[in-house]
Formats: structure tokens, C-alpha cells, sequence
């Protein structure tokens, strides 16, 4: 198959603008991903390495609380707590804003899928209310500035984050034989960041790899931690595990330093399993749910090649001739799909920008729970299903028909649906489709209608 403009803004991007023409060629696609990011700065994510100190701001005074329960001080102290936890949720509220309008308004629809993509990926998730507005710079700071270079590089940030070190439970494990368990300090091992190293980030469920590499990784890691009161992660010799470990058959040092854990780290990310297993996850999210076998050789061979320099795998990707085939079978997620009917409508910074964060919320944020994908929000380190099935429940799909009939004509003066038809979908856009839209009552029905078509659900 040749490649297709709308396919390629549709299939590989957040849809159709009426404000950005799409791109002329795979080259021109994947040149996107290479070129200044300008809705950073458009709609600015604050880098968790200036987030984390209203992480440390809410800890301390809910310390203060604590103490000041029965003083004179409690009133003022709470007051405080109170005015911080708001500006936390505020903050996550607009970051939220943010990346919808980074969806919107980009002239990289693949940057910003890509961003997704990796995201879920690297899946982390708050804790406690105390990490909830988090989420988002760590994948500033961690995945957006990487998702265009070697594997490796995306690897180490995104592992080694101290937010995916706190979900995992990192910091508390130590080695059995270490000095920090011999003085009786620590938790023991725990296993949780290298079960998840090996199953989802590298070599991939049913991969070649054993219990017994999981529990060596794991002690391999140790000495790996963010302690709270730091900036990033830090290294802690006495935590770790002496002596060497070997995993997937290969021995690394037995010097305790965080170089040993790197050269681990760019092991898995150049492995063949590893290759096979991410290249098939890319192509599952932006191909086909069950992409054709020799896309994933391709690929998987690509990166092997490479050293799993990303940019090349996303150009193998793009070069088959499945990546633009006429079959739009994968099922926008509920984000995406808030996504693209934004940028159909040229809803951007104009539109959301002034709103209060509690109306951003309610018309963007809310109505994703009711789609089922809560912002940031996964069950699991596995992240958000990939099966479109778990997308089209009558429940729902229920949430997204009632959101594209009520929300988008309280956010934008709403266009004809018969043009609006053309704008959003071209001449995908069914007969069946554009005639419903005409015969809609209102405007707002009419845009509805188009919105919550399987003709715009699809990619």
C-alpha cells in the first residue's frame, strides 16, 4: 500500500485540523519527531525536577500538621496544607489542559502519539496524593526528550526515574548480603522494578528469561534509590548486593556501582527479545491489534541492526506496506479520542487556556473515567489495555456518545456538520455518515453524530 496523508494524521497522529495540512510523505512524518518541539512551550509541563518541590512542600506541612494538632499554630499550619494541596491539584488539572492542547495543536501528531505511547510504556502512577500531580512531569523530564533516540537512552531515565523507583518500591530493598543488611537496615529484596524491567520494558512476558533472573536483576539493583529528601536518584554502595550477578546468561561486575547497573540496563535494551517484543507492541498500537508477522521482522531486525536507535524502527514501521493499509481497525482510547475531536474542532489554547482548572476537569477530565481511562490512572504497571474491545463496552461508549453531544458546543462556537464532516475525516467520512449528519436537528447533534461515528472512532 502507498502512503496516505489522512491515514498517516489519522493512524499516526491525533487526526485531522483544519488549522495544520498533514504530512506529504513518511519523510515528512518522521522529520516531525526530529524538529524543534514547539507546544512545549505552547503549553508549558513543568520537568518533575521542579514539580517534586511542591511534593516536598505538601510533606513537610503535612508533618507540621501533625504536629501542630492542639497549638496555637494548628489553624495557620492547616490553612497552609490546605492552600498547597489545592495548588497540587490544580497543577495536575492543568498539565491534564496541557496535553490536550499539545494534541491539538501540533504539527507532530507522531511526536505526541510517540510521547503516549512511550508513557504508557514506562507506566507510573501515583502512590498517595502526595506524587498525584507527578505523573506528567516524569514523563517530561524522562520519555518526551528520548522517544528519538537508542533504546537504551529511553531505558535508563524512564527505569531509573525516582517515580518509577517509587512505584515499584525501589528504594526499601537491599541486597541479602549487603553491609545495610547486616546492620539490620532496609526491607530485604524486593523484586517488583526487575519483574517489570524483564516482563513489560525489555524482553516481554514468556520471553527466554527465569525466576532465577528476575531475583538476580533484583539484586543487581539494589542500591538504586530516591531517597525523598533529594533531588533525583542516588546510588548507595552499602545497600547493594556484593558479588556478581548473572542475568539471561550474562555475568556483570561485581563491583557495587551504578555503572554495573547501566551496562545492564543497555544489555536488555539491545537484546533480541527485547527488539521482538517492543516492536510488536509499537505495531499492535499503531498498525493492526494483531500486526502481520513479517512488520514485526522487519522492525525487530531494524533494531537489532541499529542498536535499537528508535528513529530507524519508526521509519521500518512506516516503509511497510501494512502501515497504510485501507483497514482502520484499531479503536481510538478514550484520551485519544477527547484528542482528536479537539483538533477536528481547532479547539486549542484559545478555548482552554482561560478556563478555570475545575471546568478544564470537568468537561475533559471527568468524562474520561466515564470512557474508561481515568487520567493517569492505569490498574497496573502494564498500563492502559491494548485490545479495542476494552474500549467499546456498551457502558463506554455510552460515556463517549454523550460527550461528543454535549461538551464540544460548550467549549467552541460549533461548525455546519456537513463541513465539519469533511474537516475531521475527508473522504473517509461514509455516505451513511455524512447523511445522518445532515439530517441532525442542530448543530450540536450534527457534530455529535460525526464524533461518535465509527468513522471517526477508528484509526
Amino acid at each position: 500500500m502507498a502512503y496516505d496523508p489522512l491515514l498517516a494524521e489519522i493512524r499516526f497522529g491525533f487526526g485531522l485540523s483544519p488549522l495544520a495540512p498533514p504530512p506529504s510523505g513518511a519523510a515528512e512524518l518522521l522529520e516531525g519527531i526530529h524538529r524543534p518541539d514547539v507546544v512545549e512551550h505552547l503549553a508549558p509541563i513543568p520537568p518533575f525536577s521542579e514539580a517534586v518541590t511542591l511534593f516536598h512542600d505538601l510533606r513537610d506541612l503535612r508533618r507540621a500538621d501533625r504536629e501542630a494538632r492542639g497549638t496555637s499554630r494548628e489553624e495557620a499550619v492547616a490553612a497552609r496544607l490546605q492552600a498547597t494541596s489545592q495548588e497540587a491539584v490544580k497543577l495536575r488539572r492543568r498539565n491534564l489542559g496541557a496535553a490536550y492542547i499539545r494534541a491539538s495543536e501540533t504539527r507532530s501528531g507522531f511526536r505526541e502519539r510517540l510521547v503516549a505511547f512511550w508513557a504508557d510504556h514506562f507506566t507510573v502512577r501515583a502512590k498517595s496524593f502526595l506524587f498525584q500531580h507527578l505523573v506528567a512531569p516524569y514523563v517530561e523530564e524522562a520519555i518526551r526528550p528520548r522517544i528519538a533516540m537508542p533504546y537504551a537512552r529511553l531505558l535508563k531515565e524512564a527505569v531509573l526515574h525516582p517515580m518509577m523507583l517509587a512505584y515499584l518500591d525501589q528504594t526499601p530493598s537491599i541486597g541479602p548480603n549487603s553491609r545495610a543488611a547486616e546492620e539490620g537496615g532496609g526491607g530485604g529484596l524486593n523484586e517488583n522494578l526487575a519483574r517489570e524491567l524483564l516482563e513489560l520494558h525489555t524482553i516481554g512476558a514468556g520471553g527466554p528469561y527465569s525466576q532465577m533472573d528476575v531475583r538476580e536483576l533484583a539484586e543487581l539493583l539494589t542500591g538504586v534509590v530516591w531517597y525523598q529528601d533529594e533531588p533525583g536518584r542516588s546510588y548507595r554502595p552499602r545497600r547493594a548486593e556484593p558479588g556478581a550477578e548473572v542475568v539471561l546468561g550474562r555475568t556483570f561486575s561485581s563491583e557495587a556501582e551504578l555503572r554495573t547497573v547501566m551496562e545492564a540496563l543497555e544489555f536488555l535494551a539491545a537484546h533480541p527479545a527485547t527488539a521482538r517484543h517492543v516492536s510488536a507492541k509499537l505495531a499492535r498500537s499503531f498498525v493492526a491489534e494483531v500486526p502481520p508477522a513479517d512488520l514485526v521482522d522487519a522492525m525487530a531486525s531494524t533494531w537489532e541492526e541499529t542498536g535499537g536507535d528508535l528513529a530507524a524502527v519508526y521509519a521500518a514501521m512506516l516503509a511497510h506496506p501494512a502501515a497504510w493499509g485501507p483497514e482502520r481497525t484499531r479503536i481510538k482510547p478514550p484520551f485519544d479520542f477527547i484528542a482528536s475531536s479537539l483538533r477536528a474542532l481547532a479547539i486549542g489554547r484559545t478555548e482552554i487556556t482561560p478556563l478555570p482548572e475545575y471546568r478544564v476537569w470537568s468537561k475533559l477530565g471527568v468524562p474520561l473515567r466515564g470512557m474508561g481511562q481515568p487520567w493517569e490512572s492505569p490498574v497496573g504497571p502494564d498500563g492502559w489495555p491494548e485490545a479495542a474491545a476494552a474500549w467499546v463496552t456498551p457502558q463506554f461508549y455510552a460515556a463517549r456518545i454523550s460527550w461528543a453531544m454535549r461538551t464540544p458546543a460548550g467549549l467552541t462556537e460549533l461548525p455546519d456538520p456537513r463541513a465539519f464532516a469533511i474537516t475531521a475525516l475527508g473522504p473517509l467520512a461514509s455516505p451513511e455518515l455524512r447523511f445522518a449528519a445532515l439530517a441532525a436537528e442542530t448543530r450540536g447533534e450534527g457534530i455529535g453524530v460525526i464524533l461518535a461515528s465509527p468513522d471517526f472512532q477508528r484509526r
